[in-house]
């Protein structure tokens, strides 16, 4: 009988070492900054956090289907909103931070003139995020038509589920042109990609971003989210928004 004990003892350890962790669905525009942001907050807390990277707007279904997030990082207000209608949020969402978009080209585009650069003939196809699911890729349409560029451009345009995707589109060479998060392009990891020009913030909404604890969130890990919750608008955590971007 001892035997089995420790025998079961030590198979549960390592799903203990699971259950500890903080689980945070992230919208792709903050993908690089949100691994920053957890690992600061481990720094601080000793907690450990698992992303969960995609779309707002798969996300948000997802919550609604009985995901078992404790955090959810928006690239919009809209999302966070209809769940708190919906009673699927400890409290109303609150803006944590401010996106930018920008057009982000390969190397061999000159894109110096910012959305007039789209009609460029290198220019063959462009890189948005569904407008239906990702707030980056509403912006995108949004600064085009407010442009007067959107029939030119519907033809070249290539839709990505999310920010993300519409990044590996343009690093792999899918496309020539992509609309995208400055956050994105901010990141180390993309040093050797910095061909890129942020759209004049009057063409678009201001991207205002928001989060919510759910109420999927229990026990610990409801304490665990609270504490995530605070530091995302600690000093610390406005100081790596900001060197990412955002405002």
């Amino acid at each position: 009988m001892k035997k089995l004990l420790i025998i079961f003892t030590i198979l549960a350890l390592p799903f203990a070492g699971i259950a500890q962790k903080l689980r945070i669905a992230v919208a792709a525009n903050a993908q690089f900054v949100a691994k920053v942001l957890a690992q600061q907050f481990n720094n601080e807390s000793g907690i450990d956090a698992e992303l969960i990277v995609s779309s707002s707007g798969k996300l948000s279904t997802q919550i609604e289907q009985g995901a078992p997030f404790d955090v959810f990082l928006s690239a919009d207000m809209k999302y966070p909103q209809d769940l708190y209608a919906k009673e699927l949020t400890i409290a109303k969402p609150r803006v944590y931070a401010y996106g930018k978009l920008v057009i982000w080209a390969r190397n061999r585009i000159d894109i110096k003139h910012g959305m007039k650069s789209l009609n460029n003939m290198m220019v063959d196809k462009i890189a948005i995020a569904n407008a239906a699911l990702a707030p980056y890729g509403e912006a995108a349409v949004e600064a085009m038509k407010n442009s007067y560029l959107y029939d030119q451009l519907r033809p070249k345009l290539v839709y990505g589920e999310s920010i993300a995707q519409v990044n590996q589109y343009l690093l792999s060479g899918v496309v020539d042109v992509a609309f995208t998060a400055k956050s994105v392009v901010l990141d180390p990891s993309q040093k050797k990609n910095q061909n890129w020009v942020e759209v004049t913030p009057n063409l678009y909404t201001p991207i205002a971003q928001g989060v919510v604890v759910l109420k999927s969130s229990t026990g610990e890990s409801l304490v665990r989210a609270n504490k995530f919750y605070r530091f995302l608008f600690s000093p610390n955590a406005k100081r790596i928004l900001k060197n990412y971007g955002y405002r």
